[in-house]
């Protein structure tokens, strides 16, 4: 109780015992709206105080967290292929605990694009672009199995895909080395260029294998002689 509705109380309690001592009726008329006064005084600070304590007792409003989900890449997956699909496996721990409105894929004639939303706090997200052939996005679609999602890709013609994507197979293929006869004929230039990446990156016994089997080559096209 504050000091202020303590002397309040005090004061009423006074003008209570003078209304019982006094005899007089004009005094007593005085003391009576006196009393009055300070009872609705105190009826209001009262009130007012109450006020005050649901205020701070009132729990402020709840303020939700701010969201904390990020988005990671996939690097990770898995593919093989049957006549008509490419099927593509990407491991996601617990992703069928998920509703499965989270999983999103979205296609198009050589891309896909895979969104799995808040699994585990965190969106995962792939996105492959230039596929090695063209799909029917119409007819590809998207399996939820137990840590695991399984992207189907609808082949446009039922070919071999040697490669996922377009860039995989420069890559590889730029790496390897050819076959076929440079632009002058020469059928044993292509021969030649892989005979010269095996010497180039083999180690010193290799080198001295293709050496020997140079020079006993050469010894027999010199005495008219050929391995072929």
């Amino acid at each position: 109780m504050d000091s202020a509705l303590l002397e309040l109380q005090k004061d009423l309690e006074d003008v209570k015992q003078l209304l019982e001592k006094s005899s007089r009726k004009r005094v007593r008329d005085v003391l009576v709206v006196e009393q009055r006064k300070l009872e609705t005084e105190i009826s209001n600070r009262q009130q007012q105080q109450a006020g005050e304590s649901m205020d701070i007792q009132k729990p402020s409003a709840i303020v939700p967290p701010m969201a904390s989900t990020y988005t990671v890449k996939i690097n990770n997956y898995g593919w093989d292929q049957s006549d008509k699909f490419v099927k593509i496996y990407i491991t996601l721990n617990g992703v069928q605990k998920i509703p499965a409105d989270n999983v999103q894929v979205q296609f198009t004639e050589r891309t896909f694009d895979l969104l799995v939303k808040d699994l585990n706090g965190k969106n995962h997200a792939m996105t492959v672009n230039n596929l090695l052939k063209p799909i029917s996005p119409d007819n590809s679609s998207r399996k939820v199995k137990t840590d695991t999602v399984l992207i189907m890709l609808k082949k446009r013609s039922e070919s071999k895909w040697d490669y996922l994507t377009q860039v995989e197979k420069q890559t590889k293929e730029k790496d390897k080395p050819s076959l076929e006869p440079e632009a002058d004929g020469d059928p044993s230039a292509g021969l030649m260029n892989v005979l010269k990446k095996i010497y180039d990156e083999g180690d010193d016994d290799m080198k001295r294998t293709l050496n020997k089997a140079w020079a006993e080559s050469r010894e027999k096209q010199l005495k008219g002689e050929t391995d072929f």
